[in-house]
Order: structure tokens, then sequence, then C-alpha cells
């Protein structure tokens, strides 16, 4: 057995070096350094740069390199680590070289020998080396500064430590007994003279000038060798000889190891082949090894096990660079291929070309529009820009952007239906079966439409002109359902779409072609679809149109359903000019406050309004009743629905002017008795009054009417036209101060002042009313009192007391200029204490002399009455004709009267009840 290795000990033979380094600065690095192969750094920290500028000029320039346990704590710029977090076994490196530059330090290490941590501390700046500097700067010239230092060391190293051991067992053995005799002695002395030096360098100048403590880590080391081994060992012999050629072949492989192999081992002055342990540390100096298994590599001092854990590292690296030439040569090959694969393929279209076999992708497209011009009356203007874009498009590299736009933009222009139409039916009987077919009711959109086809029938084929019509109502009564029945029944193609909670202008008039991803607006989209130039386009809930920082889309409608200037309608795509004056529009709105008056001028509206009771069973019976039994698979020899059972849905389970929730329960019917015939329950089913509550639960809605016989005094029961169709509303008067009513109070003088407390003569109101309702509830107060007054001088009631006006249902909001008499009637219900017959409503407004002015949602309004089982209802004079143009049916049963003036009101409204009005 040798001493060790012969070569590795010529390498660290050096007469600048000292046998023995004891304390050193100790530095964290993300990989483990390994002797005799440089390496270097970048330090950030201003301290740390100071401290390691002072240690390269000092006379030794040693720095200890350790391998921090916490990954994420790897790092040579942090300065609040302790020892405690550094492996115990590092590197002892000479700063060859600190350069300044950018802020950092850039240090250069020339690795010298293991080294292993037996004592650590954190060093403060009395004990720092900067410190000596600066405190023995004066004495530079007479060379004491090296002889401090020198001292300081040898003392250290004296006191402190054993001399170098031979073995790993040895070195444990020695430094343990030699900690467990002395320990407490040693640190002492150690501690002693430290103290003492550093006071006597420290207290040389003013104390302002002492440094601040800078947490640098200073560790006691001593060397770690190798343990001896046999050169001529077959066992290492072997291991040695498969890592020389495992690393000749990595050479091959990998650039970055065969860099490393010509850069640093031509500077070892030595046959790193033959010196196992070097060789070992030149592997292990790979940044590529993962640092845990590096570390076990500088950790181990028994050469053959170094080797043949330098030997594991470097084939694990070679399974990976194995790996990676794979895919590499895998991705090489299908590029090839792919490569391959295009140039025959180009080859192939240039052959065919040349025998006429094929033809150019251009002239594909090309063709291809010409081909779609041919069957279309295109007008002049637009024949010209597509002949222009056509050109364009053939001096255009099909791959390039601009090829694309231009080819999409053809594509749209060479599919707008010019001069196509569908042709037109004139048969009235036909359009009116198709129009009663699938809707009940609606009779004045119905008569509409035919006088439309009667109108075109006169014109002639070719002569239809366009029209602009809103369906106004409530939702449910079939308004965008019946636009498709209206299509049917004129022969025309159909397209919908919805401007509900439209902000953005370019859905209607497109995008610009600039912008990636453009494409027309609904209109072009739509004529597209149809390929007509007379289609019927339903524009749903124009109503409820948006406006955002996109533009206004209602104003993009004004020149859409203007018929003047639709003729040459322009979208923002294609920029040419379309006719849309034989398009057929049919809007839909479930009120025409919140249309743009421009907007609603162009248009003619055909108002809606709800069913009453006996629609919606007709409605039931022919198709929401059959549709349903579609839907669940039931048929009519499986369930009969008597129209009690029908009425008492209508009545008790939905509250609507229109069907959809009258639908809706109808369904749910028919699932319950689908699931009850699927379990054997029941076979054949009859639906009647009595039991319908069994498959749809208890009543959902009371009857409208709170007072069924008579009303107290100060309620009167009013008609509201609403959004979502007619119904009834109860004003309510009481007195604010609870002091009773008007017959107490009628002769009393107006001098009295019983009554004169916090709010006589005062109006309040309640029941969220809107700016309009609320003048006509002050309007309806003036009058009251000047009315009574009229009736009897000597009544004070209204100068006496405070009057509460309430309308109920006070969580929903209400707004509108009907309900003047109705106010008037409640306050003067009050006042007379005389309380109104409980069969009577009335609507109408009300001016301060006593006129009753005309209002509006008369039909919905009336329906809204006769669902509330109300006999007497009193409107305006001016709503006569309205009345006389509603249907028998709707009258039928009710006493309808017309005031012109209050006093109209006040003697139907007032008359005793056995009285006849």
């Amino acid at each position: 057995m040798d001493s060790g290795d012969a070569i590795s000990t010529t390498i660290l033979q050096d007469g600048d070096v000292p046998a023995e380094v004891p304390k050193v600065i100790a530095i964290a690095f993300s990989n483990p350094v390994f002797p005799h192969f440089s390496t270097n750094g970048v330090f950030k920290q201003e301290g740390m740069m100071d401290e390691l500028l002072v240690i390269s000029e000092s006379s030794s320039p040693y720095v200890g390199v350790f391998m921090a346990k916490d990954p994420d704590r790897r790092d040579p710029n942090q300065l609040d680590m302790c020892a405690a977090d550094l492996f115990p076994v590092g590197t002892l490196c000479m700063l060859d070289d600190v350069v300044l530059q950018h802020g950092n330090a850039h240090v250069s290490l020339t690795p010298l020998r293991r080294i292993r941590i037996v004592e650590r501390e954190r060093f403060d700046a009395a004990k720092s080396l900067l410190t000596v500097h600066q405190s023995t700067e004066t004495d530079k010239g007479n060379g004491k500064e090296s002889d401090v230092l020198s001292s300081t060391t040898s003392e250290s190293v004296s006191s402190t430590f054993p001399q170098e051991v031979e073995s790993k067992d040895t070195a444990k053995d020695e430094v343990g007994e030699e900690a467990a005799v002395d320990k407490s002695e040693t640190v002492a002395d150690i501690t002693e003279k430290e103290s003492a030096e550093a006071a006597t360098l420290t207290n040389s100048g003013p104390d302002e000038d002492k440094p601040a403590e800078k947490p640098f880590i200073y560790v006691n080391v001593v060397n770690v060798v190798d343990e001896p081994y046999d050169k001529d060992d077959s066992m290492l012999k072997g291991t040695q000889d498969a890592l020389v050629e495992c690393l000749r072949e990595a050479m091959s492989r990998s650039q970055y190891v065969s860099d490393l192999v010509m850069t640093q081992v031509p500077r070892l002055n030595t046959d790193i082949m033959l010196a196992p342990g070097l060789l070992a540390d030149f592997v292990g100096s790979f940044g590529f090894h993962d640092p845990g298994e590096s570390q076990k590599l500088l950790e181990e001092t028994n050469i053959r096990e170094r080797v043949h854990l330098a030997l594991m590292l470097l084939k694990k690296e070679m399974v990976a660079l194995t790996l990676a030439a794979q895919i590499q040569s895998e991705v090489q090959d299908d590029y090839m291929n792919t490569q391959r694969r295009y140039m025959l393929q180009q080859q192939l279209s240039k052959i065919k070309k040349e025998l006429g076999l094929e033809r150019d992708d251009k002239e594909a497209v090309v063709e291809k529009f010409q081909n779609r011009l041919k069957q279309l009356h295109v007008p002049e203007e637009v024949d010209q820009v597509v002949k222009q874009e056509m050109q364009k498009l053939q001096y255009l590299d099909s791959h390039s952007q601009e090829f694309g736009v231009t080819r999409s933009y053809l594509d749209w222009l060479t599919q707008i239906p010019y001069g196509l139409q569908s042709d037109d039916v004139f048969d009235l009987v036909a359009a009116k079966t198709v129009l009663d077919k699938d809707h009940f009711g609606l009779d004045d959109v119905k008569e509409r439409i035919l006088e439309f086809i009667a109108v075109s029938k006169m014109r002639g084929p070719g002569h239809t002109a366009g029209k602009i019509i809103c369906l106004c109502g409530p939702p449910g009564v079939g308004k965008t359902s019946i636009a498709s029945s209206i299509a049917e029944s004129l022969g025309r193609k159909y397209f919908r779409f919805s401007v509900g909670g439209m902000y953005d202008v370019a859905e209607i008039k497109g995008h610009r072609r600039t912008y990636v991803g453009a494409m027309p607006g609904k209109i072009i989209q739509g004529l597209k679809l149809t390929q007509t130039e007379n289609p019927l386009i339903l524009i749903d809930e124009i109503d409820k149109i948006g406006r955002g920082h996109t533009g206004d889309p209602s104003s993009a409608l004004l020149e859409l359903l203007d018929p003047e200037q639709n003729k040459a309608y322009v979208d923002h795509y294609l920029d040419v000019p379309t006719d849309l004056s034989k398009v057929l529009f049919v809007c839909t709105a479930n009120v025409t406050d919140t249309i743009p008056v421009p907007l609603l001028d162009r248009m003619e509206v055909i108002r809606l309004s709800g069913y009453v009771t006996q629609e919606k069973l007709e409605i039931a019976k022919r198709h929401l009743i059959p549709a349903a039994r579609d839907t669940t698979g039931t048929s009519t020899s499986e369930t009969v629905i008597a129209d009690e059972a029908v009425e008492e849905l209508i009545k008790h389970y939905t509250r609507e002017n229109g069907v959809r929730g009258l639908q809706k329960q109808i369904e749910k019917v028919h699932r319950k008795l689908a699931l009850r015939m699927v379990r054997g329950t029941e076979d054949k089913v009859a639906i009647s009054s009595e039991n319908i509550r069994d498959y749809v639960g208890k009543e959902l809605y009371a009857d409208p009417k709170l007072y069924q016989t008579t009303t107290p005094v100060g309620v009167v029961m009013g008609l509201a036209w609403t959004a979502m169709g007619g119904a009834v509303l109860y004003v309510e008067s009481a007195l604010a101060d609870g002091m009773g009513h008007g017959k107490s109070t009628k002769n009393q003088d107006s001098t009295d002042t019983a009554h004169d407390d916090s709010g006589s003569g005062r109006l309040l109101t309640t029941g969220r009313l809107g700016e309009t309702m609320g003048e006509s509830a002050k309007i309806g107060y003036t009058y009251a009192k000047n009315f009574l007054h009229g009736l009897d001088a000597q009544n004070r009631f209204f100068q006496n007391h405070a009057v509460h006006v309430h309308v109920a249902e006070g969580a929903v909001p209400k707004d509108g200029p009907s309900a003047g008499v109705t106010f008037v009637s409640s306050l003067l219900s009050l006042a007379l204490d005389r309380p109104l017959r409980a069969d009577t409503s009335m609507t109408g407004e009300v001016s301060l002399t006593g006129k009753i002015l005309r209002v509006g949602g008369i039909k919905e309004k009336l329906i809204a009455a006769r669902a509330a089982d109300v006999t007497t209802v009193i409107f305006p004079e001016g709503n006569r004709a309205d009345v006389d143009g509603l249907a028998d049916y709707l009258k039928e049963g009710v006493q309808i009267h017309f005031a012109s003036e209050y006093d109209d009101v006040y003697r139907v409204a007032f008359a005793d009840n056995e009285q006849s009005t």
C-alpha cells in the first residue's frame, strides 16, 4: 500500500500555500467545488465584496467554499446564514483575482484541497480581516501587517487544532479526542486571545470609527486527506478504465464535456488518466450533476469508492445524453421526412400543371368567384369592385395575409344575392290559413299582413315594396313566433337576430376590413343565409338596444329602417351599396317609450294586447295542450283535461297577459301524468278543477280583487297599464293624524285649531310613485278640495287634517298619467266618509278644472278589469273610439261608462249600491 497519490501530492505542493489554514471565511455555493479545477463566482453584497477584496490583498488569500444544505439558500450573497446550514466538507480555495465591475465583484478561485469544519462562529467586525487591515494601515510600509496576521493565525493553530490526520477515521478520532479532552480550555483561550487582539486593534482610533458588525461566517477547519490505496488494485484499475472509457464517450457526445477536458486538463501539468482520485474529482466538477451526489463525491476519501461514484454519475449523464441524442435524431428524421414530402408534392404539382391536370390555387379561387357572379345580377358599381379585387388577388402570394383578407372579402361579396328574389304568395285564403294555424287572436297583425298581400297583388309581381312593422306588446303574446308565420304565409325566407343588450354598432353595420377577423353586420349575414333580396328579417327586442363606447346601435338602425335610405345601404365591411328596399322588416318591443323617437317614426307600430281568459282557454285547447302531449308522449285517449281545470290554471297559477306561464303549467300537468302512467298507477286520467292541485300543487296567486262586496272608505280600484300588460291598482287614503273621518269635522269652523297640530292640511304619498304619478296625486288633491267645497262649503276636512295616500304593493315602482280620477275619488271617499261601489274600477287623468283626459292601454286595462271580476268600468270620453273598436267578447258582462268631467265619475262611483247606473 502506498501512502497516497504521488501525482496528486505533487500538485498540492506549493511554496505559497501553507500546510494548514485553520480559520477561513465560509462561502456558500450551489454546487461543490473540487480541488485543482478552477471556478469563479459573482458577489453583489457590498460588505462581502469589501471583505473578499481585503482577503485577496492579504498574505493569506484563502477562503472556504461549502455547499448549503437548503437548495433555496445556495447563494454566495446570502449573509444571514449560519455555519450549521453548510455541509461540513468543502474546499479550500485561493482568491486569484477580484474584479469590481458594474457594482459586482467577479472572483476567480483556484480550489486547493478538501477541508472540514470542526468549529464555527459568526465573525463580527472586530475579528474580521477588514478590521485588521484598517487598524494596521499605517504600518504597511514597515511590513507589520503580515506579522500580525501570521501571529494571529499561528496562535490559533497552535492552541486549537491537532495536526493533519492520515485517514478519515484517524482524523475523526483525533479531532474528537482533542475536542473532548480540552474543549472548554481551548475555547476559553481563543476567546481571551481574540478579545485582547480585537481590543488592541480597534482602540487605536476614536469610537465613531469602529466598523459596524458584519455577519460573515468564519469557520475553523482541518485538512481532509485521502485514504491510502493500492495502485495495483484490480478493482480500482477496472473502475478507472471504465471511467476513462465513459469519459471519452461523453467527450464524443457532449461538446460541453469536450471543452472542459480541453481547457482544464492541460493546466494540471500531469496525466489525469493515471491519477484515479484526480480523475474522479474532474468528473465531479462537471456542472450538470445533482448537487447532492456531487457533495457525496467530495466527502468520499476512499479512492476506490470515489472513482466508483464518479463512474455512476457519468453513466447517469450518459443515459441522458443518449436519450437526448435519440430524441434529436427522431426530430431530425421527422423534419427531413416532412421536407422530403413537401418537395415531392411541389414536384408533383409542377408536373400536373405542366400536363394540364391541375390548376393553380389562385386560378381555382378566381374561377369559383366568377361562377358565382354568373348567377347574379350584380350592379355595375359592385361589379367594378369585384373585378379590381380579383385582379389584385392574381398578384398576391397565396400564403400572405393580404391574400387571405382579399379572398374572404370576395367570398362575402359574391354570396350577396344580387337580383335573386323569392316568389311572393298572393293567395289571401292560404295566407289566412297559415296565420291561423299557429296563432289564435292577433287579428290586427293578421289583417295588416293580408293588406300587405293585397297591395302587392295589385301592384303586380316584382313591384312589392318592403315595409317596417313594429309589433309592440307584453311578453308571451306571440310577437316573435307570429313573425315566422308571416314569412311562411308570404312565401319568404326568414332570418332573425336580437338587438337586446347590443352595445356594438359593428354588429349591425359590420367591421372595417382593416381589423383581424372582420366580418359584415347581421343584415348582410341574413342576406347571405337566405340567398334572397326580399326575406323577412325579424329584429327582436328593439326596445332593449344598448349604447356603449363603440357607438349607438339605434342610430345605425335609422339608415337600415328608412325606406328612402336602405335602397343603397352600405355595410362597413363590404363598403358597396346593397339594396334592402325589398326586405320586410318586423321589429318586436314590449314598450315604445325606450325607442328613440326618430327610429319609432320610421316604423308602423301594431300594438298587441294581452289575452283574456276565453282567449287563453282557446289557445290552450288548440295549441298548448296538443304540443304538451307531443312533448311528453301522452295521447288524448289517456288524458282528458276539462276546460274548468284550464281556467283554474289561468286564474290561480298564472298572472300574465301572455301564455308562457300557462304553457309551463300545462307541460307540468302532462309530465306528472307521464310519470304516473309509467309507474302504472293510472291508465286514463280525467283532470278537473277538483283534482288539478294534485298535479300542480297549491295555488300561486290569489284573487286580484282584494274586496269582494264592499270597499272601505278611501279605497278605490284603479286600472294600470305596464310593459307586462294591464293590472288593477288600489289607491288608499287615510288620515295621517288618526282623527276619524270627514263627517265628524263637517261643521268645524276654520278657526278651530283642535286638529291644527303637526300635519293639518298636508298630503303624504307613499307607494314608490314616479314623478308623473306624484304630480297626478297633487293635482287630484287640489281638485278634490275644490270639488268638496262645491258639494259642501262647510266641510273643512282637507284644511283640518293631514291625509296619507298610498298605492298598494309599495315594493313595485309606479308611474304614469292615468291615475288622476282614482286619486280624486279616493280622497273624496275619505272626506265624505262614503265607500265606493266594490264592483267599480276607473282610469283617466284629471285636470285642475275637472276635465277627464284621454289615456292609453284601454284594451289591456279592460282585460285586467275582467280578470278581477269588475262589472263597472269608467273610461275617459276621449277613449270611446278605442272601446268601440274592441271585440264584443271583451266587453261582454262589463258595464262601461264614459266621463268627460269628474262630475260624470262622481255620479257613477258614488251612486248607492242599490241604484242602477
